[in-house]
């Protein structure tokens, strides 16, 4: 017996969505469609601090505005935020911990608070300079204690191997290449890295398909899975789309939603970014659900996109 299709939107509410998201939440849901496949709608507002209602409520709006539908998850469904779910990451933390894989880290590179989002091309997602890893429990006792330590995940020294469905092979030795990585910060928010690996697993997710700038983060997250008792989904990763200033970014603000609503029908949007990546032949509107039939990723562009 098979196992059931089910891809995932994953959005965070840090910002308005910009063009870049939308493609890559037009290709996850084509993909999952395609394939008969169930849809869930997770939304990824880990870090307080970022999270904002308005953006949250946006992005269920944009979704339904471009024609994507899901079947399950937010909004609709409780449990599908991960502000709801800390309990769950505790459980993995500490299954973790119990066979030796976390240690506290006191530098205070390991507090930033990006580890709660997903990493961006050019940062650093570890200090190459820790030496947490190496302290005994006698030099841990005579640290000073008045500041709350992050946790690491010990980085696996073994080659990972995921195969891409649209870029193939791509191996990674996270020890070598990575390093350990945060998976709780200091003010106890956990990291991408570890609620996303536990929420693609409980959630059932097969299917995860989004920019090819995460492609780094699939063969940790697959060990994570793996290492907690569950499937790997298979991954597709997707082209970028770029502006004057690389990667679209909702940091730039750029062609944000808010604006796109108010200035285009989403079937233009959704017409221009099929035209953009290599699904169509011409820059016209077209719904989503008209795409379904002939989907396939070999029609996708594998360079990134400039936006034209």
């Amino acid at each position: 017996m098979s196992t059931p299709v089910v891809g995932r939107f994953a959005p965070s509410p840090s910002g308005y969505m910009h063009l870049g998201n939308l493609l890559a939440m037009l290709l996850a849901w084509l993909d999952c469609r395609a394939l008969g496949g169930e849809m869930v709608f997770r939304m990824e507002d880990l870090d307080p601090a970022r999270s904002k209602p308005a953006y949250r409520d946006a992005m269920a709006a944009d979704l339904r505005w471009l024609g994507l539908d899901w079947d399950r998850g937010w909004p609709e469904d409780g449990g599908y935020a991960q502000s709801e779910r800390r309990a769950l990451y505790e459980e993995a933390f500490q299954s973790l911990a119990a066979r030796g894989l976390v240690y506290p880290c006191y530098c205070r590179r390991s507090e930033r608070l990006a580890a709660a989002s997903a990493p961006h091309p050019g940062e650093r997602e570890h200090d190459g300079g820790c030496r947490c890893a190496e302290l005994t429990e006698a030099a841990r006792a005579a640290l000073d204690f008045s500041r709350s330590p992050a946790w690491k995940l010990r980085a696996p020294d073994e080659t990972i191997m995921i195969h891409d469905g649209h870029y193939g092979p791509f191996t990674q030795n996270p020890a070598r290449d990575i390093g350990d990585f945060i998976i709780r910060r200091a003010d106890g928010v956990y990291a991408y890295q570890l609620a996303v690996s536990v929420d693609d697993m409980l959630m059932g997710v097969t299917r995860v398909v989004r920019g090819r700038d995460l492609l780094s983060s699939a063969p940790r997250q697959k060990w994570l899975i793996e290492t907690l008792g569950g499937a790997a989904p298979a991954y597709c990763h997707c082209p970028l789309l770029t502006g004057g200033a690389g990667k679209l970014s909702k940091r730039l603000g750029s062609l944000s939603t808010e604006t796109l609503r108010r200035e285009y029908r989403g079937e233009e949007i959704v017409g221009r970014l099929a035209f953009l990546c290599g699904l169509t032949d011409r820059d016209a509107p077209v719904s989503a659900r008209e795409l379904v039939s002939a989907f396939s990723w070999e029609k996708i562009e594998k360079e990134d996109i400039p936006l034209k």
